[in-house]
């Protein structure tokens, strides 16, 4: 489609540097960042974003380049997490930043390379297609609770307690915990977001205590008493004379628990509001599993849930024409703008499931590609074909809004009948 000459409300851009003024926590452009990624993409898809203050990449071929890139890398060059928004003071975020010192997110190898072998181990496709099963039931399980013939909210009826339910059940920890995980997740996550106030902060550090202190006693009684799910695997996991230490261990769960929760949440409310703003039946998009495959792998590009990840800089380096980077450096990595790149896709705002050209960056790639890409694609297929196959006259019944996270961009809620 053919993008408009005057940028959309609240994007300013200089053609001659390059250099964007854009809220991001403006409510126009978190509704709708794909209507600005379009009069970016038409212009160029590398700017300056001056509100984050870092050079920032939509196209997909440089996103997918620059995510492989080993000059780049998630881990502080300076062992100091990223303060942009909140000064050099971290006193207040220790126990927030414990957990982060520990975490396969933000480690490099070699560390990071050993710690991926112990954890992969049961994300690996055939491993976790043996949950198959409990997925499907478990999907049944919900849809067999909602409200009958009443609108409500599909948000926390379906999409989240299905995922934090199977990752919890993987790794044996309490499913009856999954209420205080969640909001321990929450407040963590919440870190990430643009313009943190120091409340959310505080909030994140008690989290991050509270969540380890309950992994540490947790923890000591699966050491007692091991049984065959992840955590006691992760416990006793052995890689070339190496394990786990107690610090990797809880840093790990918690970014599973939380990892494997808020991304699949969010995909899974943006993915039904895209199939039910297509009018028709929507089991069409389910009738085969070539089709669900199809399906949710459109799902992913049309509207991913994460749209920002940085990378430092460990060298000085030119990595696109007119932006060099000296060492620790940060760039921002637009996934949702590169799956809707023109030069990749035809029609990149159409909703097509089975388009030839279909590819998406919303896992990532290289080293840090999702290691929970797999359970993340088995749980949407399986829930989203059962929910369609029950009810397929649900229907939205009020607008839906995205949450003002565009960073991670879900819905506030999901308002439905059936």
């Amino acid at each position: 489609m053919s993008t408009p000459v005057q940028p959309p409300p609240g994007l300013a851009y200089d053609r001659s540097t390059r250099f964007v003024q854009l809220d991001p926590r403006e409510a126009a452009f978190y509704q709708n960042p794909y209507e600005t990624y379009a009069w970016l993409h038409d212009r160029n898809s590398t700017f300056f974003w001056e509100e984050f203050g870092l050079w920032c990449f939509g196209g997909l071929e440089d996103v997918n380049r620059l995510l492989r890139d080993r000059r780049l890398g998630r881990q502080s060059p300076t062992g100091i997490p990223d303060s942009r928004s909140t000064g050099n003071d971290r006193s207040h975020l220790k126990d927030f930043d414990a957990i982060e010192a520990h975490s396969l997110l933000e480690l490099e190898p070699p560390v990071h390379t050993r710690l991926r072998i112990l954890v992969n181990r049961a994300f690996v496709s055939r491993q976790v297609e043996r949950l198959r099963p409990r997925i499907e039931a478990l999907a049944h399980e919900l849809v067999d609770e909602f409200p009958d013939r009443k609108p409500f909210d599909l948000l926390p009826c379906f999409a989240s307690p299905l995922p934090i339910t199977i990752i919890a059940e993987m790794l044996g920890v309490p499913v009856d915990m999954g209420p205080q995980l969640l909001e321990w997740s929450h407040q963590m996550v919440a870190m990430y977001t643009h313009g943190r106030t120091p409340q959310v902060e505080d909030a994140a550090n008690r989290a991050a205590a509270e969540f380890s202190d309950f992994l540490r006693l947790y923890i000591a009684d699966r050491r007692k008493k091991p049984g065959d799910d992840l955590l006691s695997l992760l416990i006793s996991a052995r890689d070339e004379g190496q394990k786990l230490t107690e610090d990797e261990l809880v840093s790990s769960v918690i970014l599973l628990l939380n990892a494997g929760h808020e991304a699949t949440v969010h995909q899974a409310g943006n993915a039904v509001r895209a199939i039910l703003l297509h009018e028709g039946d929507p089991r069409r998009f389910f009738n085969s599993q070539e089709a669900t495959v199809a399906t949710v792998e459109e799902c992913l590009r049309f509207d991913a849930p994460l749209h920002l990840f940085t990378r430092y800089a460990y060298e000085g380096c030119e990595i696109a024409p007119g932006v060099r980077l000296n060492p620790g450096d940060q760039i921002g990595l637009l996934l949702g703008m590169a799956n809707r790149d023109p030069r990749a896709f035809t029609d990149p705002d159409g909703f097509q499931p089975g388009r030839a050209d279909q590819k998406n960056v919303s896992f990532g790639a290289g080293i840090h590609f999702c290691i929970g890409a797999p359970l993340a694609r088995l749980e949407l297929q399986v829930a989203l074909k059962v929910l369609f196959d029950r009810l397929p006259g649900i229907r939205i019944v009020e607008t839906p809004r995205y949450r003002d996270t565009w960073h991670f961009h879900g819905l506030e809620k999901l308002v439905v009948r059936y």
